[in-house]
């Protein structure tokens, strides 16, 4: 999931003018990391165990759904 993340602040500061491609990846991937969190058993959750299992997935799903939404909403503007 941090490598997803990482890659999609690639694309988004590389890219040349690819900042909404680059919020999309790291939205999928916080979503990855959301679902991944649902399904691992707490002992092997990792870095991905930050408080109690409900909040993890919902925090990572409503940053996800936020990055996603604000990608697709912004207006690219030039």
């Amino acid at each position: 999931m941090v490598i997803g993340v990482a890659a999609g602040l690639v694309v988004a500061i590389v890219g040349e003018g690819a900042w909404r491609l680059g919020c999309l990846i790291i939205g999928a991937f916080l979503g990855v990391g959301a679902l991944t969190r649902s399904a691992l058993p707490p002992g092997e959750a990792g870095l991905l165990q930050v408080r109690g299992k409900v909040f993890d997935v919902a925090a990572l799903g409503i940053a996800s759904l936020a990055i996603i939404a604000l990608a697709i909403v912004v207006p690219g503007g030039r």
